[in-house]
């Protein structure tokens, strides 16, 4: 929450002037709009100051590091959430009604199950919605007026109820008045590794008296279309384990599972051990937890990023073609893109050292590599159907930079100079490619770019450069690791200074009030992507950029606007635009917008993840984009830059209210180590420890890049 202080802050960097007309895109007109958008700014500022979001926080954080919502008020409201394994996603959808009956429909994916035509969208996909419950019987009745008392999310969903039972049809018992009998917790969550949609329902005994508790065994099985499989007719099953009749006496409880699962008709269905399956969840969310642990004085924000890593990291599937990160949302599975795992999520996981990440990552970069080729024609922007296929249908985006981007920054802080070996000459190719592609003014041309012409990008974007920008100094970190010629890595060292100072001629502009940049030549409205250069290091424009960034012109409650005057938002701007801003120096800035965004997204209306677009894709939860968010830890808030297989700088931007942070376990360049960070007087008292062992320590200034080299093992 912002201070009074604060927030005059905000308002002052926040000004819109009187001097812009309507430009002929048409953004503002004349005082009316003005006022009007100075308006809504204020009432934005209002919520990030915390009144109006503390009172729309639905969800608390639970001493165990879970998020639970009560049930009392408020009501109807639903959301959705994504869960996912080796073999199956799932999309909850889910709700409590006014009546406070929950309301569930299972959306499971089977992503190597494929279907007809084989493409980006082709997982075997099926929505369930049955009520398990509504076969128990207790004491021969159906459970009945449900009376949902909370939701629980920490990498898996519980929801506890009370039920009553309905009447016996006899007497004096038709007039007796509906009291709860029995608490039912459902526990909902994937398998880890087998394509099993795993549920356990434990009934507990709150009467006063015995009950008889029936739980029926069900086996429902149907059949798809031959004719719309890869591999012909699949299977789909429901069915319950622990089926029986119970006496249950007053405080005692009973439990049983239900699972939902697909198959080839030439195979059978498993039979999972659904008690191991919830250890084996529970132990992958511990240890997420327990990896690259962040320790701030914000809850909101420690939390979030415990969600983040669970996100980014259990999106990944056990292919045909080895590992593939997918970003999931019902449409991406079994697949890999430039954007979302070589750029955003692949440079995180060797932070936080799960090894089945690594594999994915290393496995991605593997098949990008396969389309390298003489002639410099361009690698797809996609490879999919577990490899078997590729999808380039936007052309080119400028998916060498961000593959030469991710693929250099990964090496680095992997810490594994066999592996800096394997992906040099996918590098290597990347960054002539992205040369080949310059123009006259020495910016790189591409077709579209990420976003694949939502929103124009012209001949040449900014995100491009960039990247490609960024790419070309990690290029000469890891040359020199791996004993590239030093004539080379000059011409690269050359090309990037010469890039950096052709952004500036070619990006550079005063748009409206600020000076920040244009995304493409003729751009004339303000776009998020203005913020790609800070999180590269270029701070020419910084503070401009910033003014416009958090401006009402793209600032809304929702994050950034991905063009002024549109009313579209991607988080994955918003979360680079939060790292550019700790990259620019801009501490108490980035992080008052760090805790409004994670308190909205954590503890919201919809909850618990970074999330894609709005209104593409209804707020999915895909994976990268949680990747995103961790990097705003781990590169914005503590500023880590590797320099080499065992090395880094790293700039800690510890706020002003805050006496202390940590990042503990970072699994990086090989090693596991801790950052402490802590304020002595006016400067910050930073140590690395490495198994207890400090390796570094030093009083510094604020803002004061710092360098850290391993010793050799």
């Amino acid at each position: 929450m912002l201070t009074e202080n604060q927030n005059e802050k905000f308002l002052r960097e926040g000004r819109v002037t009187k001097k812009n007309k309507r430009n002929s895109r048409g953004v503002l007109k004349g005082n009316s709009e003005y006022m009007k958008s100075v308006f809504i700014f204020f009432i934005i500022i209002g919520i990030i100051c915390g009144g109006k979001l503390k009172a729309q926080n639905r969800w608390k954080i639970e001493k165990d590091g879970g998020i639970l919502w009560e049930i009392k008020d408020r009501l109807p409201h639903d959301d959705h959430i994504e869960m996912s394994g080796e073999q199956l996603s799932v999309v909850l959808r889910y709700g409590v009604n006014a009546e406070k009956k929950f309301c569930l429909e299972r959306s499971v994916v089977w992503p190597m199950l494929r279907t007809i035509p084989n493409n980006t969208h082709a997982s075997l996909m099926h929505r369930f919605a049955g009520d398990i419950l509504s076969w128990v019987t207790v004491n021969g009745l159906a459970l009945q007026h449900e009376q949902v008392k909370s939701v629980y999310l920490k990498g898996l969903m519980q929801v506890k109820s009370d039920f009553s039972t309905g009447y016996v049809n006899i007497g004096a018992a038709r007039k007796r008045a509906q009291k709860p009998v029995v608490e039912v917790i459902r526990t909902f969550y994937p398998s880890m590794d087998l394509p099993v949609w795993c549920e356990r329902y434990e009934i507990n005994n709150i009467s006063d008296r015995l009950l008889e508790v029936f739980v029926p065994e069900i086996t429902i099985c149907s059949h798809t279309d031959s004719t719309k499989g890869v591999e012909g007719e699949y299977v789909f099953s429901t069915s319950t384990q622990g089926s029986g009749t119970y006496k249950i006496a007053p405080g005692q409880s009973v439990c049983f599972y239900a699972g939902i699962q697909a198959y080839r008709f030439s195979e059978k269905a498993v039979q999972p051990d659904y008690a191991a399956e919830l250890y084996k969840r529970e132990k992958f969310v511990e240890e997420m937890g327990a990896h690259l642990c962040l320790e701030t004085p914000d809850p909101i924000v420690n939390t979030m990023f415990k969600f983040a890593k669970i996100r980014a990291a259990e999106s990944i599937y056990k292919t045909r073609g080895g590992y593939m990160h997918g970003p999931g949302g019902e449409s991406y599975y079994a697949a890999i893109w430039a954007n979302d795992q070589a750029e955003y999520v692949n440079p995180f996981f060797p932070y936080l050292g799960y090894e089945v990440g690594n594999l994915s990552a290393l496995n991605a970069f593997r098949h990008f590599a396969r389309f390298m080729n003489a002639d410099y024609k361009p690698i797809p922007s996609s490879i999919i159907a577990e490899g078997k296929d590729i999808w380039n249908g936007a052309g080119d985006r400028g998916d060498a930079a961000m593959i030469a981007y991710g693929a250099a920054r990964y090496a680095l802080a992997r810490g594994s100079k066999s592996e800096a070996k394997e992906l040099w000459p996918l590098i290597e190719w990347c960054l002539e490619y992205c040369k080949r592609k310059r123009n006259t003014a020495g910016v790189v041309e591409s077709d579209t770019d990420e976003l694949e012409g939502r929103f124009p990008a012209g001949d040449a974007n900014l995100c491009t450069s960039s990247l490609y920008y960024d790419a070309l100094c990690s290029a000469v970190f890891l040359g020199k690791e791996l004993g590239i010629s030093s004539r080379q890595l000059a011409l690269y060292r050359k090309e990037a200074q010469a890039l950096q100072q052709a952004i500036e001629e070619y990006f550079g502009a005063r748009m409206g009030e600020f000076d920040t940049y244009r995304y493409y030549r003729g751009n004339d409205l303000l776009r998020s992507w203005i913020c790609i250069p800070l999180t590269m290091g270029i701070t020419d424009r910084a503070e401009g950029t910033l003014e416009a960034l958090f401006s009402p012109r793209l600032w809304t409650e929702n994050g950034l606007l991905t063009q002024e005057g549109s009313t579209t938002f991607w988080d994955r701007s918003t979360l680079y635009a939060l790292r550019g801003a700790y990259a620019a120096g801009a501490t108490e800035k980035a992080t008052a917008y760090l805790q409004y965004y994670s308190r909205q997204r954590l503890v919201g209306e919809h909850v618990p993840y970074a999330i894609e677009a709005w209104p593409e894709g209804s707020q999915r939860h895909l994976s990268a984009e949680s990747g995103l968010y961790s990097r705003v830890i781990t590169e914005g808030l503590f500023g880590i830059r590797p320099t080499g297989l065992a090395s880094f700088v790293f700039t800690p931007r510890l706020p002003a209210d805050w006496e202390n942070m940590a990042l503990r376990n970072i699994r990086a360049f090989g090693r596991t180590f801790d950052i402490e960070v802590s304020r002595k007087q006016a400067k910050l008292r930073v140590v690395v420890k490495e198994k207890d062992k400090i390796i570094f320590s030093k009083t510094t200034p604020a803002d004061c890049p710092l360098s850290v080299k391993f010793s050799s093992h």
